[in-house]
């Protein structure tokens, strides 16, 4: 809890957690998720919440000398420990795409710098991650390019594109991409992920209707009920996609793709362990 500890500090010397939150680089509602989390970790409240500011309690009062020594001896702690011997916990978010290759092969290599420090990998979907980031429960996260801007606090670090490709059982006859879309039923990659929106806003540009059978966001599921013939889809070309059974085609001129990459709030310290993942996703990304 120590970073709750340091956010209640700030809140309580700025007097606002909009000024807290500039201060720490945490948008408000991160901030007032942490101030939460901290009073229900004490079972108490620490402030009176006005419109525009949030002044400390008789609780808080009593509590802010303790967190100061709180977060001083941790800082003492992480100095007497020194650079070579990091430990701690590092949480990642990911989404399933990236969980089976580009993470293990990420972690192999950061793990072999910092032994002792435990990640933690927290699944979900895009969206979902983007806001567990924003509100400081992930440290980052490994995830789908957002279709929208980027609140101002956070950063996006890419990592690779993966082309979208027509996936289509090994036993049905070659036809047009197009034509396919038209005719078969649909495997849809969700509509309320972000790579679910980029198909979605593809088809739409086409005006292509599409006859929809089944709507999910697991790719690897996806490729699994094209595989038993259930119909076509349009998914990511994933590097260690199974093969086995799948046609996969070429849109073309249409082409498009999805953009995998790093959201956090950045630039990450030099020399930290964030720092290091990032840098340990960047060549896992980059390997062949």
């Amino acid at each position: 809890m120590i970073k709750e500890f340091k956010t209640f500090l700030a809140v309580a010397r700025d007097g606002t957690f909009t000024g807290a939150g500039a201060h720490l680089g945490l948008t408000q509602s991160a901030v007032s998720a942490q101030i939460k989390r901290l009073e229900e970790y004490l079972g108490i409240e620490l402030f009176d919440r006005g419109a525009r500011a949030a002044v400390l309690n008789a609780h808080g009062r009593e509590m802010l000398p303790q967190a100061e020594e709180l977060v001083a001896m941790a800082e003492r702690m992480v100095t007497t420990a020194g650079a070579g011997h990091v430990s701690g916990l590092l949480r990642i978010g990911a989404i399933a795409s990236v969980q089976q290759d580009l993470l293990v092969r990420a972690l192999g290599e950061f793990r072999a710098v910092y032994p002792e420090v435990r990640v933690r990998i927290v699944p979900g979907v895009s969206l979902s991650l983007l806001g567990q980031v924003d509100a400081g429960e992930v440290d980052l996260a490994v995830l789908i390019r957002p279709p929208f801007a980027l609140p101002p606090e956070l950063g996006w670090l890419p990592l690779m594109r993966e082309p979208v490709v027509l996936a289509m059982p090994e036993s049905m006859a070659p036809a047009p991409w197009r034509e396919l879309l038209a005719t078969q039923p649909f495997i849809r990659y969700d509509r309320a992920s972000f790579g679910g929106r980029v198909v979605d806003i593809f088809l739409k540009k086409h005006r292509i209707h599409v006859h929809e059978a089944v709507e999910l966001d697991e790719i690897e599921a996806i490729a699994g009920m094209v595989r038993q013939g259930l119909g076509v889809a349009l998914l990511p070309r994933l590097r260690r996609l199974d093969m086995t059974g799948l046609r996969l085609a070429s849109l073309g001129e249409a082409a498009f793709h999805r953009e995998i990459g790093i959201i956090g709030r950045l630039p990450f310290d030099a020399g930290s362990v964030r720092d290091k993942i990032a840098e340990c996703l960047l060549n896992a990304a980059a390997e062949p």
